[in-house]
């Protein structure tokens, strides 16, 4: 007990001991900011790849549609419902999707 209050009582101790729960607590980059931080990277990260991947597909595409005209006609009736003049379109739901909504 007497060795904890001498070590208590000496400055440098003190000092050092402040020092350490001002790192670890009180300052901006404290053990919880820094865990945060690594948090936020990794998420970012995995977004990173992710969005690596999607611009991939889209380049893909991009050169098919580019290049081939029945590609792009396919392209231009699925996603923009287009058609030719005199074609009628049926649009198809499936149940599940009908239940959805």
């Amino acid at each position: 007990m007497k060795k904890l209050v001498s070590i208590f009582r000496n400055k440098y101790y003190l000092t050092l001991i402040v020092f350490f729960i001002w790192m670890l607590f009180l300052d901006r980059n404290d053990l919880l900011s820094q865990y945060q931080y690594r948090q936020k990277l990794a998420q970012l990260k995995t977004d990173q790849n992710y969005y690596k991947e999607e611009i991939i597909k889209v380049k893909k595409d991009l050169n098919e549609l580019s290049t081939d005209p029945q590609q792009l006609e396919k392209f231009a009736r699925e996603k923009y419902l287009m058609k030719k003049d005199g074609e009628d379109i049926f649009i198809i739901i499936p149940e599940e999707q009908e239940q959805k909504k």
